[in-house]
């Protein structure tokens, strides 16, 4: 399991990093969730989630790193024929509000590298990388971005 901390962030298109703190960054994550069989690799045993924030806290005096998160659903039961990649999509609750809880970071297993699934609409100009949740509705879990995943969504 990586430490959080291994998370890769968004990068902004600032000249320093200070300029980039400024800037807000979001990160998806693969979430283990199957604890029953842990041995077993690939997607079905894992979960993609958008990360809102990292924090702890301390209760009776035992530190608990938490983070907040947001699901995405996988879209089908197989990847995309033409690229061979799976699909996901932000999950919603009944009442259409986003599906966000709470996680221990113990469940965190690496960085997912997400690309958003484009339409024949043309992509404005102004649109920054924080906003891509938000303009599309559905995304490719980019197997190639490294090791890990490669592993878990080849």
């Amino acid at each position: 399991m990586l430490p959080v901390t291994s998370v890769v962030l968004v990068a902004c298109k600032q000249n320093t990093f200070a300029q980039c703190l400024s800037c807000p960054r979001f990160n998806c994550i693969f979430v283990g969730t199957n604890s029953d069989h842990p041995e077993e690799m690939g997607i079905s045993s894992y979960v993609i989630a958008h990360v809102l924030m990292f924090f702890s806290f301390t209760f009776k005096g035992v530190l608990y790193p938490c983070a907040a998160i947001q699901w995405f659903n996988k879209i089908g039961d197989s990847p995309d024929e033409d690229t061979r990649m799976w699909m996901v999509h932000p999950a919603f609750l009944p009442n259409h509000s986003p599906h966000t809880t709470v996680i221990h970071s113990d469940t965190v297993y690496c960085a997912a590298h997400l690309v958003p699934i484009h339409s024949s609409k043309e992509i404005p100009c102004n649109i920054k990388p924080y906003h891509l949740y938000d303009a599309f509705r559905a995304f490719y879990v980019n197997k190639y971005a490294d090791y890990h995943t490669f592993e878990i969504a080849g």
